[in-house]
């Protein structure tokens, strides 16, 4: 909710960024944004938006894309009340990690480029990069906030809390949020979140989780540099964090691309149409079906993902 009794000028710079060809804004974008209910991640007239906090407070990213897919030129556009001279370092920071800018993956076009099938789907998508979400905490809480629900009903839960929270700034054009940081989630009294549609389990889950970041007794973070396998014990430890939850983060907290969440039933089905299968496939039939792929399962998730947002008619492109 908006506290501020008094407005302020938000300021402006601009600047490039330069990612690794093949690049594609759209198709990155959407495979962040995921369905349009997604109030954070905004993909709007051949614009990437979002809203982050940085060391200087809130502040509003604006992303463009010049130049074709082989010769991208990303012109980035940053607003907000109180940038400091490190704001930009902080936003090519964030933006490398989240649209996956250094990412090269000639190695996953060799691969598609043997396969058939897989060679048209990347060929459609070219240009997609891995994603991954600003922080280990954010991802948990998107896992936390989707499981038992559609991704759509998830998104709309998200985006209530992220109008709820304190991560937003007023520019011309209006007020826009970002997602919340522990804090922001903790300043909430529990019946706001039941109020919204959580679920008792659920925000007990986003306090716990929320509580042991501040107090440093959670360093999810910290995750990035520990190997998968001990990754995933340590997320499967945290209060309300299944497999499902916790290979969600593994690829796109942690940008394990070798990853593909088996548990996720909607990949796990639009994987089954892809390869025709007349059958539901489970998880063990979804690990061996992807393992001709790695180390890239998970690219191919994402991959899938555009897929079904195409076929769905809800990829919106500009």
């Amino acid at each position: 909710m908006l506290t501020r009794s008094k407005a302020v000028m938000p300021s402006s710079f601009t600047f490039a960024l330069i990612p690794v060809p093949p690049f594609a804004l759209e198709y990155t974008a959407w495979a962040l944004r995921r369905r349009p209910q997604n109030l954070v991640d905004i993909w709007e007239n051949g614009t990437y938006r979002r809203v982050v906090r940085l060391e200087g407070g809130p502040a509003e990213i604006q992303v463009r894309q010049q130049g074709g897919r082989e010769a991208a030129r990303l012109e980035v556009g940053v607003i907000g009340e109180n940038l400091r001279s490190t704001a930009k370092a902080e936003v090519a920071r964030l933006l490398t990690r989240m649209l996956g800018l250094e990412a090269d993956l000639r190695a996953f076009y060799r691969i598609a480029a043997s396969d058939a099938k897989l060679g048209a789907l990347a060929e459609r998508y070219r240009g997609l990069k891995p994603v991954r979400f600003p922080t280990i905490f954010e991802a948990l809480a998107n896992a936390i906030a989707c499981q038992q629900f559609t991704l759509a009903a998830g998104l709309n839960l998200l985006g209530e809390l992220a109008h709820l929270g304190g991560v937003w700034i007023r520019t011309t054009s209006g007020v826009h949020y970002g997602f919340p940081e522990p804090a922001d989630l903790l300043r909430l009294p529990v019946r706001t979140f039941r109020s919204i549609g959580f679920s008792r389990q659920k925000t007990n889950a986003f306090r716990e989780l929320a509580r042991g970041v501040l107090r440093g007794d959670c360093d999810i973070e910290g995750l990035d540099a520990v190997d998968n396998e001990p990754a995933m014990e340590s997320l499967l430890e945290l209060r309300g964090i299944g497999r499902w939850s916790a290979e969600y983060v593994l690829l796109r907290g942690l940008g394990r691309l070798d990853i593909f969440p088996a548990d996720d039933v909607g990949a796990r089905n639009g994987l089954g149409l892809w390869l025709g299968r007349r059958r539901p496939m489970d998880s063990e039939g979804v690990l061996r079906a992807v393992r001709r792929w790695r180390p890239y399962a998970g690219l191919v998730y994402f991959h899938l993902l555009l897929e079904s947002l195409r076929a769905a008619g809800k990829l919106h492109m500009e």
